[in-house]
C-alpha cells in the first residue's frame, strides 16, 4: 500500500509515523511538523505526520478534545500546504470519512472502534488507504477479519499494534502478534499507545514513557512497516498523554536506535545468504 508517494510494506524502507496526539494550534501543528521533517530526513525515514483533529473517546467530558473535526481538518491541510508530507488522523463515524480523505492521506480507524463495520466501510469506500488500530479486546488471529472489511470496500489496510488488555488497568504487547499479522497485512508498532495504562477510576491514563523505546525496538528487530510515535516539543505540558509522549531530541535517539537495529539485521541476512 502507499500513503500519498511513501510505500508501506511489500519490502519498502521502514516509515516513520509520527506527530502530536492531538492538535492544539495551527502554529504548533506546522511547527511540530517542520522539525519532525528535518529529524526524519537526517536518518532517512519517510515521514507521515499524524494528529488527531478530535478526540471523541476521552474518559472524561473535561478533557481535551482538540480543535473539533472541521478545525482540525483545516489545519491539517495547511500542515501539508506548509511541509508537503503527507498526514494521517483518525476518524470516528462514517460521516466523516469522506470529508477527511479529500484533504488527509490516510484514514484511521481507532482502536476501540475497530470492528465497526460501517465506519470501516465508509473509511475504505473513499480510495484512501486505512489504518486499523487493532482492539485491546482482539488477538492478532481476529485482525484478517477488520482487512477482509476494508478490503472488501475497495481498501488497502495497515494494521496497528498497540497492545492488549491485561487486566482492567494495563496493557502489554505480543511481539508474536506483530509476526502473525504481517503475513496477511502491513504492520505498524505504536509505541505510544502501548505504554498507556490507567489508574482506577481515574478521569485520564497515564503512560510509562520509558517504555516506549525499548518496545520500539523490540517490535523493530521482529520486522516492521511502519513505526508509530508521538512526540512533542514539551510533552510535560501536552494536553492529552504527555506521559506516554517522547520529546525531540529522545526520538531523535531512538531513531539512531532504530537504524543501527535494521542495518544489524540486514548485515546478518546478507552473511547468511549462499
Amino acid at each position: 500500500m502507499r500513503i500519498a508517494d511513501v510505500p508501506v510494506g511489500g519490502g519498502a524502507p521502514l516509515v516513520l509515523i509520527s506527530g502530536l496526539n492531538v492538535i492544539e494550534s495551527e502554529g504548533e501543528a506546522i511547527a511540530m511538523a517542520h522539525e519532525l521533517q528535518q529529524v526524519a530526513a537526517r536518518h532517512a525515514f519517510p515521514l507521515v505526520f499524524k494528529a488527531s483533529v478530535d478526540k471523541a473517546n476521552r474518559s472524561s467530558l473535561s478533557s481535551y478534545r482538540g480543535p473539533g473535526f472541521d478545525e482540525g481538518i483545516r489545519i491539517l491541510g495547511r500542515v501539508k500546504a506548509e511541509t508537503g508530507l503527507p498526514v494521517i488522523t483518525d476518524v470516528h463515524e462514517p460521516a466523516q470519512a469522506k470529508p477527511a480523505a479529500e484533504v488527509v492521506d490516510c484514514l484511521q480507524v481507532p482502536a476501540f472502534l475497530s470492528r465497526q463495520t460501517d465506519l470501516i466501510a465508509a473509511c475504505a469506500s473513499t480510495g484512501k488507504p486505512v489504518n486499523l488500530k487493532k482492539g485491546q479486546f482482539m488477538s492478532a488471529l481476529d485482525v484478517p477479519h477488520a482487512v477482509g472489511k476494508v478490503r472488501h470496500f475497495g481498501g488497502d489496510a495497515m494494521v496497528t499494534e498497540r497492545g492488549a488488555t491485561y487486566g482492567p488497568h494495563d496493557i502489554v504487547v505480543d511481539m508474536r502478534g506483530i509476526a502473525q499479522m504481517r503475513t496477511y497485512a502491513p504492520v505498524c508498532f505504536d509505541a505510544t499507545h502501548s505504554v498507556q495504562r490507567r489508574e482506577p477510576g481515574g478521569a485520564a491514563v497515564s503512560g510509562d514513557r520509558a517504555m516506549v523505546a525499548p518496545l520500539a525496538r523490540a517490535a523493530v528487530a521482529v520486522g516492521l512497516d511502519a513505526l508509530f510515535i508521538e512526540a512533542h516539543r514539551r510533552p510535560e505540558s501536552a494536553p492529552c498523554d504527555g506521559d506516554s509522549q517522547l520529546d525531540l531530541e529522545s526520538l531523535e535517539h531512538l531513531l539512531v536506535q532504530v537504524r543501527g537495529i535494521e542495518n544489524a539485521l540486514r548485515d546478518s541476512e546478507t552473511a547468511q545468504a549462499p
